[in-house]
């Protein structure tokens, strides 16, 4: 059986009994992990609008990816939030550079569709 790299990962951060060796995430990253979790749409794109104006370079690509990821995912179907999804991956690629076409793409085709 093999472990997918995605089970590997979350193993190196779980707490097996008394943090076993695992990955300390620092307080305030945690925090924003769980914020981000369950916090409504508008208020991720606010928080990404302001956080991204005040200091482009600033927030963490892990964080700005994960913020936009859970925009993109509770509106499916916003053209505008689909295409700055794609254009913030293609900032931070080559990594990602398939996904940021996909977004690119289907926020184009929404746009055509209104």
């Amino acid at each position: 059986m093999t472990v997918s790299d995605l089970t590997q990962l979350m193993s190196k951060v779980s707490t097996k009994g008394v943090n076993d060796g695992a990955v300390e995430i620092p307080v305030e990253a945690r925090r924003l992990i769980e914020k981000l979790t369950f916090a409504a749409p508008e208020d991720i794109w606010q928080a990404l609008r302001e956080s991204l104006a005040e200091d482009w370079t600033a927030l963490p690509v892990w964080a700005r990816n994960l913020a936009f990821r859970l925009l993109c995912l509770q509106r499916p179907d916003d053209a505008e939030n689909l295409g700055q999804a794609g254009a913030d991956l293609l900032s931070f690629g080559p990594d990602w550079d398939a996904f940021a076409g996909q977004l690119l793409a289907r926020s184009e085709e929404l746009k055509k569709d209104r």
